[in-house]
């Protein structure tokens, strides 16, 4: 299981030469992969296409960038961009983020998003993968091409927890990012349903990267109690609650990896058990020093990198 970096932020920000400056440290210490989300902050993808100029290995993915805002031609031709400037090195990550979000907050329709994600993805995969597409639906009417110089079609992987997105992001796409899916939600519900979809449209396993906030710390009910203040408000969003529900959670306190470093270490193993091909790690802090716990939980995180 390759172990990442969640960065950007989602944890803590920064500006974007600094936040590309995340990822040069990730790559340093080892990591396989460094993920930046898209919020109400930094374009995502342009920070990763200056993160890829200045590393050379680390494989470095969006976590995940909305949909309903950008055209899916707009969405190819800026991946095949960032996958060109990143030395091949970009893994596209989409989603329909929340209907608070896309109609409340920017005032567009949120209607069938689970239709619109399969039309999405019937216009971006055939560009990303031929540089042609042709394809009328009821969102989506597109005939263009699409030749971006030294890319080569990158993996795309979609934000999936509900059934119809699940079965999506293995038909479709390359396999899902998942977010507050505790350990036995992703291998009861999340690879399953995924793997199946895979298998029956005939395409390759799935890559599935699991995202659960992570600290290390002996003062287990502290560090719960932190995750709980610092993502609260994952826990209202209707997407994550279905899944808290699933897992038996009340919120995302109970759904975080917390522990010292062999019960931490443990959780994580887990998590590759359940099927993940890929761990994001968002570190949160608790306790009086941060600096000192969000070290410590990276250094667990290094010393796990191609063990697990």
């Amino acid at each position: 299981m390759r172990i990442g970096l969640m960065l950007g932020d989602i944890v803590g920000g920064g500006s974007p030469v600094e936040q590309a400056g995340q990822a040069v440290q990730a790559e340093r210490d080892g990591f396989d992969t460094a993920w930046f989300g898209q919020v109400m902050g930094v374009d995502a993808m342009t920070v990763i296409a200056m993160a890829g100029a200045l590393t050379s290995r680390i494989e470095i993915g969006s976590g995940v960038v909305p949909t309903f805002p950008r055209h899916p031609y707009v969405m190819a031709q800026q991946a095949m961009t960032v996958q060109s400037a990143t030395g091949n090195r970009f893994v596209l990550g989409v989603g329909l983020s929340h209907e608070v979000v896309i109609a409340s907050m920017w005032g567009l329709s949120y209607e069938h998003p689970a239709r619109h994600m399969q039309e999405y993805l019937s216009v971006l995969m055939p560009l990303i993968h031929k540089g042609r597409v042709a394809f009328n639906g009821d969102l989506y009417r597109v005939n263009a091409g699409l030749q971006v110089a030294g890319a080569r079609p990158m993996p795309v992987l979609i934000a999936a927890l509900a059934p119809r997105m699940l079965r999506l992001a293995g038909a479709m796409a390359d396999g899902a990012v998942t977010w507050m899916a505790g350990i036995r939600t992703v291998a009861s519900h999340v690879v399953p349903k995924i793997t199946a979809a895979a298998t029956e449209a005939g395409r390759p396993q799935p890559r599935i990267a699991v995202g659960l906030p992570i600290c290390v710390h002996d003062d287990i009910p502290a560090a719960r109690e932190a995750a709980g203040k610092v993502f609260r408000v994952y826990g209202s969003l209707p997407n994550y609650r279905r899944m808290l529900d699933r897992e038996g959670a009340e919120g995302p306190a109970d759904v975080a990896i917390v522990g010292d470093e062999a019960a931490v270490e443990r959780q994580i193993r887990d998590v590759a058990s359940a099927g993940a091909t890929d761990f994001v790690a968002p570190i949160f802090a608790t306790g009086d020093d941060h600096e000192a716990s969000l070290a410590r939980t990276r250094g667990l995180l290094r010393s796990l990198v191609g063990k697990v």
